[in-house]
This record gives C-alpha cells, structure tokens and sequence, in this order.
C-alpha cells in the first residue's frame, strides 16, 4: 500500500469521525425541543429545577427524624450444652475423668429503632433484644443509656424499649393504612454496624402475608420496600415523603435484592400500647385454618381423596380446619365453610380474616358470613386470647 494511499484513507477516516461530532453537534442545535421530551421554559426551569445548595425531600426527612433513630447493642449469653459424648464411661475414661462441663460465651447483636416519646420510650424489634441480658441503646449524638425491656411479642415482632432521659427528639407517625405500591419509602437504621445510614425507594406492595415473606409464625400485614434494608436495620423507621414513620424495617429474603419488609406503623403502635400497659399482648383467636380460594385450590380440593367435603364456590376464604374447643368450634364453625364476609363486609383473602380478627378487642363478637353446602348461614363468634401452642392460627 503507498504512502499516499495511506495518507487518503486516514484522512477519510477523520473526516467520518469529524462528521459524526459535527452532525451531532448540529442536531442538538436545530431539532426542536418537543421532538422527544417537552422541556421546561427558562422561567419554569429557574422555578422548579433545584441549586447547588438547596436540599431534596428524602435529606429534610432524614434532617427530621435522623435524630431520633437509635442504635441498639444486645448482649446475651449462650450456654453450650456438655456433648453426651463424654456420659459414655469408655470415652470418661480415656479422656480422664474431668470431663469438660457446659461452655458459656456472650453472644452480640445490633440493631436499630426509633424514640415514640421525649421521656425515652423506644420502638424496636422483638428479635432483636429476644433473649438479651443487657441493651444499651446509643443516640445518634453519642449518647448511650442502658435500655429496658418494657415487653415484647414475638408474633408480631414488635419490642419496646425504655431508657432514662428526658426532652429527647421523637418522630412523628405517619398513616400505614392507606399506602399505594408507587410511593416513596426512605430507610434509616445501622446495617451491618454502618451507624445512621439512609437509603430510599418506593412501597413496593403493601398487605404481603407472613407466608409470603417467609415467616409463617408471624402474624402481619407487610409492608414490602425496594429500600436497601440489611442485617442491622431491623427495627428502624421507614418514612414516607413527609418524614413520618409509616413502618418498622424487619425483615429480607436471603439471597433476593430489592425486598424488604416492614411492620405497619399502625399495627406496631396498636401492639406497643398493649406492652407498655401489661408488658404482654393478648392475640385474638378463632382457632381455624384457612386458605383464600383460587382456581387451582377449588380442583385440588375436589379431587383430593384426603378430604371429606367438596366445594362449588369460586372466591371466598376456605376453612380447612378448626382447632378443638376454640371460639371457632364452639360457636359452629366447620371444615369446608366458605367465609365469605365478616360484619357484612367481603373477603376474599385469608390475610382480610386475620386481619378483621387481629383489630378485634377480646370479648367482641364477629359475624361471620358463611356459605355451607349451598346454603349461606351467619354465624356469631367471640375470639378468644390465642394459645401458644396454636400460635399460627387465626
């Protein structure tokens, strides 16, 4: 190949890449503005897009209730059991006979929560000071007190704690019950000993059964979050726009990104009142098991050799079975039944039942709506306080 062959062809070459920054240049020149996205006037654009110096959303809130999240330090000790090992006389002699006696270490844990009141009172998890010896909890300013477990529940993991200080900073609760999937959550908490992190997203889903999440022995409605929530967060506030606290972060999916769960303001607050008052919560019980009915569980239903009934309804909440001598049995209630209203308003899903049963005071009655056999029958049943035994049922 010649010199000036050469020459031509990385002149070409140039051109080409020169052309491109050129006809670039000049689309963004002459195209109008509405061809892709409408854009703002220079007046609306002074208005509404933000400076250098001024501050969004999620770092007033943060500005807000920062304060008022705590760190919370656990300790308990673990006693490891002697191994039957050495009862064995053969293996007590040969190892002589000081056989070893059970070990005891101090197991750690941290986690997060947040201040209710300016005297002290502390929302956190249950699992996260279950057990403990000692609590201290560390304010955001450095300050740390030892904690007290006023009680805790473990069904709805909810604890609450109390320290020894006056005109702390608080939050402000927020409403959880009208959340919509779409909204913006912001967590703050210590995950993974990361002190006063903040991360944000949106409410994913509200309503999320503990079945759902993973955890069959609780019993709440979740709030799922696609906010970064970690070992370590558990405990701590979520926020909706405004700064208020509209869940508890406590619970993920090993192994999944983007799901996080959190408790209800509202249901930890109802739970937190009843442990500040008595130290203990008294659940609501019916004493049945249930399913809502879908397509696919009415035909394994009806063709299941294992069950004595059959059903013709398509929507409703299942009985598949009610416990001995509970409010459910006494008052009439039958493997098979539909429940397919409660105080005349409809449900469709267990996750309706549980939750009707759950905000009903002890010694209240609940009208059931019931469908048996064809027939609609309504039946009045009082729950009663749940058994730890049958601690997943309704």
């Amino acid at each position: 190949m010649s010199r000036k062959s050469s020459i031509q062809r990385s002149a070409l070459y140039l051109s080409l890449v020169l052309a491109g920054s050129v006809g670039t240049l000049l689309t963004s020149q002459i195209a109008p503005q509405h061809q892709l996205f409408p854009q703002p006037s220079v007046a609306q654009s002074s208005r509404t897009l933000p400076g250098p110096t001024d501050t969004n959303f999620i770092a007033l809130a943060v500005q807000r209730v920062g304060p008022a999240v705590v760190r919370i330090d656990s300790s308990r000790t673990v006693t490891r059991r002697r191994s039957p090992f050495f009862d064995d006389p053969f293996f007590r002699d040969f190892f002589g006979r000081e056989a070893p006696g059970p070990q005891t270490r101090v197991q750690r844990g941290t986690g997060s929560g947040f201040i209710l009141n300016k005297d002290g009172l502390i929302l956190t998890n249950a699992h996260v000071v279950d057990g403990a010896d000692k609590v201290t909890v560390v304010l955001k300013d450095g300050r740390s007190f030892e904690g007290k477990v006023m009680g805790q529940d473990s069904l709805t993991d909810v604890a609450v704690i109390k320290i020894e200080a006056k005109d702390l900073p608080t939050v402000k609760i927020g409403n959880s019950d009208q959340l919509q999937p779409g909204e913006w959550a912001i967590a703050i908490g210590n995950p993974l000993g990361l002190d006063n992190t903040v991360t944000a997203g949106i409410i994913s889903a509200t309503g999320r059964t503990s079945n759902d999440v993973g955890a069959p022995d609780k019993r709440v409605g979740f709030i799922q979050t696609d906010a970064a929530i970690n070992p370590g967060n558990s405990g701590g506030p979520l926020l909706n726009q405004a700064g208020e606290v509209i869940g508890m972060n406590t619970a993920i999916i090993g192994g999944a990104q983007g799901l996080g769960f959190a408790i209800p303001i509202q249901t930890a607050e109802r739970i937190a009142d009843q442990l500040v008052a008595k130290g203990k919560v008294d659940h609501p019980f019916l004493g049945i098991r249930m399913a809502g009915l879908t397509p696919e569980l009415k035909e394994r239903i009806n063709s299941s050799p294992d069950l004595d009934f059959r059903i013709t309804e398509d929507k409703g909440v299942i009985v598949f079975e009610v416990v001995p001598n509970s409010p459910a049995a006494k008052a009439g209630v039958k493997p098979g039944d539909i429940i397919y209203e409660i105080d005349q308003k409809a449900v469709i899903k267990a996750s309706e039942v549980q939750s009707k049963v759950d905000n009903t005071q002890l010694g209240s009655s609940l009208k059931l709506g019931i469908k048996r056999a064809g027939k609609e029958l309504s039946i009045s049943v009082v729950p009663g306080p749940l058994p730890t035994q049958v601690g997943q049922r309704n």
